[in-house]
């Protein structure tokens, strides 16, 4: 039984891994236009006191976690195009300052550079493997869409501290 359910749940990788490694790059460069704008959406709908807000102590403020977005979003884009990142060993979530102006030109300039390395991918990139620390090597066409969903969950985050500020969030922006 035991080595049925692992077969299931390698079968099941196989299968996700081979869909992701499958979204061509101007579906790619679609998906990271429309998130762009939708990031875009939440950051204007955060009114500009609402910057340094946390909904508790524990947890990051909004601009942190957009901060949090961009930054790896240059991690996960730099691994998969090869082309290095801009901001070297830095930060944003650390070196920016915590205000509306100030996040919003970091995160927006962070898909910029995303859009724009995903365009210099070939088709052969989204196919390769990269390897994640010493022990994990993954498609670079799934690392991808990791990325994307990373940052898709940290902007859903946000929509609490911006309801919480007593603003409405953007609806959702699917296609």
């Amino acid at each position: 039984m035991k080595k049925l359910s692992l077969f299931t749940v390698l079968a099941m990788l196989f299968a996700c891994s081979s869909v992701f490694a499958q979204i061509t790059k101007e579906q790619s460069v679609a998906e990271w236009t429309r998130a762009k704008a939708y990031t875009k959406a939440y950051l204007d709908a955060m009114p500009a006191d609402g910057y340094t807000f946390k909904p508790t102590p524990e947890v990051k403020s909004f601009a942190e976690q957009m901060l949090h977005i961009a930054d790896a979003d240059y991690f996960f884009v730099s691994t998969v195009s090869g082309k290095e990142s801009p901001l070297g060993k830095t930060s944003l979530e650390k070196t920016i300052p915590q205000n509306k102006e100030a996040t919003t030109k970091a995160v927006m300039d962070s898909y910029d550079w995303v859009i724009s390395a995903v365009q210099g991918m070939t088709p052969a990139q989204f196919q390769e493997v990269a390897s994640m620390g010493k022990d994990m090597k993954v498609v670079k066409g799934l690392l991808l869409a990791k990325g994307f969903e990373h940052q898709t969950h940290h902007r859903g985050q946000t929509t609490v501290y911006i309801r919480l500020k007593g603003a409405t969030p953007p609806n959702e922006m699917l296609f």
